[in-house]
């Protein structure tokens, strides 16, 4: 058929271009080292960057502490039917209290709450503005989202501002998303002054901390901690997959905005619920990795030590 001719044919193009993926075969994984496609490396690939995922102690105290519970392992339905364990309820207050906001959201993972925050809040009236680097999930919800989009120039907060000053009295809102530590290169948004943008201009923002949690900040709660701009930011995102080595994502914002996303989020009201396993391990590394400070300081001078390496090698 024409049809799978033509796949195979772009199948194919990827290959000739070194963009043809396959997945790995992990047989092992141990603290540093993994192994895959029978051969032992050194893990440089991994996102745990605090080793929550390898604390072999808290894991095994975790599961004990577990089989005490009648908690299932799975919801068996979406948060607004009967999935909404109260785990879901303590987990989402803990997050609130530590940032010291009003409301938190848990969602199934950072995909999700990108591809449903900007659909949910903005329309044909608004327009969203996004740092050209952002990650692919932004710009899927942007997409998807019936609101006219424009990217500005990495990092180039002037360009930003032309934009703002040129579309601040054609739409209804504008919408600012930027990530704080930029998932390709490392590279750090300047938070203060996307703060004087929104506030100067009556704009929404949007910070997208995947990268940032568990590495930024006393209490590891990412760039916008460490700059004291966690009261200035509308909505903040996180994710567990990462540093906090558990599964699905979050975000704080006001108690108004939490209200209006659980009304109208699709990717929130259709899909089926974390199971409670999971959640329980979240508030766990979440609560654990907030007294993480040596550890951090510890994987901070790593990298700088491997930034310098890599530039003094180039």
């Amino acid at each position: 058929m024409q049809f799978y001719e033509r796949i195979r044919q772009e199948l194919d193009e990827l290959k000739s271009l070194d963009r043809y993926r396959v997945l790995p075969d992990i047989t092992a994984r141990n603290e540093k080292d993994i192994e895959v496609n029978g051969q032992l490396l050194l893990n440089l690939s991994s996102n745990d960057y605090l080793g929550l995922g390898d604390d072999n102690a808290m894991r095994e105290g975790y599961w004990n502490q577990f089989r005490k519970t009648s908690h299932a392992m799975t919801s068996s339905s979406s948060r607004l039917l009967t999935g909404n364990h109260p785990l879901y309820d303590q987990l989402e207050k803990t997050l609130a209290t530590i940032y010291g906001r009003q409301s938190a959201m848990v969602f199934n993972s950072g995909y999700h709450a990108n591809i449903g925050i900007l659909p949910a809040l903005c329309t044909r009236h608004d327009l969203v503005l996004s740092d050209r680097l952002n990650h692919a999930s932004i710009i899927d919800g942007m997409k998807i989202a019936e609101a006219p989009y424009q990217r500005y120039r990495h990092r180039d907060y002037d360009h930003l501002e032309e934009l703002l000053a040129g579309a601040c009295d054609r739409y209804r809102q504008i919408f600012i998303v930027t990530e704080s530590v930029f998932s390709m290169d490392g590279d750090l948004a300047d938070l203060s002054q996307l703060v004087a943008l929104k506030e100067k201009y009556g704009a929404f923002l949007i910070v997208d901390e995947a990268h940032g949690v568990g590495v930024f900040g006393e209490r590891g709660l990412g760039l916008c901690e460490a700059t004291r701009m966690v009261q200035h930011i509308d909505i903040i995102t996180g994710t567990f997959g990462k540093a906090l080595a558990s599964t699905g994502a979050y975000a704080v914002m006001s108690s108004l905005v939490r209200e209006y996303l659980l009304n109208t989020m699709r990717p929130f009201i259709f899909t089926t619920a974390l199971p409670p396993v999971i959640l329980g391990w979240s508030l766990l590394t979440l609560e654990r990795q907030t007294s993480m400070t040596h550890q951090r300081a510890a994987l901070l001078q790593l990298a700088s030590r491997l930034a310098s390496a890599s530039t003094y090698g180039s």
